[in-house]
C-alpha cells in the first residue's frame, strides 16, 4: 500500500486496482469475498487501509458465505462447551434489541450445519460468560447448559481462569503491573482509571457498577520499529481493561482508535486494534480436568507484525 492510499477504503483501492470499476462493482467484489488484504479475506469495502497493507483482488475466487464462521473456528465442542476462535469485526454476543449477526449466531449457526446438538427453536444453545471487543480475536468460550454456565462464571469470579493477550503496542514497554479501579467517565466521556485523567477530589466510588477494580501484568516479549510486541495476562476482565492499562502507561495500542487522546508521539497505523486473546485455560464443567486452548494471532497481526520488525 502506498502513501497515498494509505487511509482510503478499500473499494477505493480496488477501484484504483480495477480502473473501470464503478463504487457499486467494487464494493460487490468485497461483499463477495474477491478481495484479500494481507492474506485475509476482507469483506468490508468501507475499512480502511493501512501504509503496508497489501490489497489483492480474485475475481474468480469463491463467493464467500455471510454470515458464516468456517469450519475451524470451533477449537472444542462437546455437551457442556463450545470454544471458539472469535474473528475480527464481531461482537460477542447482541448489547442491544436487533443486534444481529453476533459471533454467538453464527457459532449457534454452525453448530446447527454440524449437527451438534439443539437448544429449541433458535437452535443450540449457547450462555456468555466472557466478552472480547468487536476487533480483538482469539479464543472464547461459550457455555451449554446453566450448570456449566455457573461453574465457567465462578471460575472468572475468582480469577483463576488462565488469560493470555499478545499485543503490538506504541514505545518499549517495560515488564508492569497495572491494578487500578475503572470508571465509566474518567472525565472526558471515555472510561479510565479513576484519579489517572484528573486529580482525585474525594474518596473512589464505592458501589461496583461505578468503580471496578482491574488488574493486568504486562511483560515485553519483543523489540519492534517504534514499537513491541507484548503479553498481558488478566486477573480481572473489564470493558476494555487491557486498551485502557496500555494507553494510561503510554504504550497504547497500534492501530488504537478511542483510548489514544493523549498520546502525542507519531501514532503507527493498523487496520485495527493490534490485540488477540491467544491462550484460555479452565476447568471442565463436567471433568473437573483443566483445559487449555491456544491459537495463533491471524494474518492481519502477523502482517503489521512483520512490518514493524522490519
Amino acid at each position: 500500500m502506498t502513501e497515498t492510499q494509505a487511509g482510503r477504503t478499500l473499494a477505493h483501492v480496488v477501484r484504483e486496482l480495477f480502473g473501470e470499476l464503478s463504487w457499486n462493482q467494487a464494493r460487490e467484489l468485497c461483499r463477495r469475498g474477491k478481495v484479500q488484504r494481507n492474506g485475509a479475506v476482507e469483506t468490508d469495502a468501507a475499512v480502511r487501509v493501512a501504509l503496508g497493507d497489501e490489497v489483492t483482488v480474485t475475481p474468480h475466487a469463491p463467493r464467500v458465505r455471510e454470515h458464516l464462521l468456517p469450519e475451524n473456528a470451533l477449537l472444542h465442542v462437546d455437551a457442556q462447551v463450545v470454544v471458539v476462535n472469535k474473528p475480527a469485526g464481531l461482537i460477542s454476543v447482541p448489547f442491544e434489541n436487533g443486534d444481529k449477526n453476533t459471533l454467538v449466531d453464527r457459532v449457534r449457526m454452525l453448530l446447527r450445519r454440524q449437527g451438534a446438538g439443539y437448544g429449541g427453536a433458535q437452535g443450540p444453545e449457547l450462555g456468555a460468560v466472557q466478552r472480547l471487543d468487536k476487533d480483538t480475536t482469539g479464543v472464547m468460550v461459550f457455555a451449554r447448559t446453566l450448570a456449566a454456565k455457573r461453574h465457567l462464571q465462578q471460575q472468572f469470579r475468582v480469577h483463576s481462569i488462565e488469560r493470555r493477550y499478545l499485543a503490538i503496542v506504541h514505545g518499549q514497554l517495560q515488564a508492569a503491573s497495572f491494578d487500578t479501579l475503572l470508571i465509566r467517565d474518567r472525565g472526558d466521556g471515555l472510561r479510565g482509571s479513576y484519579g489517572h485523567f484528573r486529580r482525585p477530589t474525594g474518596p473512589a466510588p464505592a458501589a461496583a457498577q461505578q468503580a471496578q477494580r482491574a488488574i493486568t501484568h504486562v511483560a515485553p516479549l519483543e523489540s519492534l520499529h517504534g514499537a513491541s510486541l507484548v503479553e498481558c495476562k488478566l486477573e480481572t476482565g473489564r470493558q476494555h481493561q487491557i486498551r485502557i492499562h496500555l494507553s494510561e502507561a503510554g504504550h497504547p495500542l497500534v492501530g488504537e482508535p478511542v483510548y489514544i487522546r493523549d498520546f502525542t508521539q507519531p501514532r503507527l497505523q493498523a487496520p485495527r486494534p493490534m490485540l488477540h486473546a491467544e491462550t484460555l485455560g479452565f476447568v471442565h464443567p463436567r471433568t473437573e480436568q483443566t483445559v487449555r486452548f491456544t491459537v495463533p494471532p491471524p494474518q492481519d497481526f502477523q502482517t503489521v507484525l512483520e512490518r514493524l520488525r522490519h
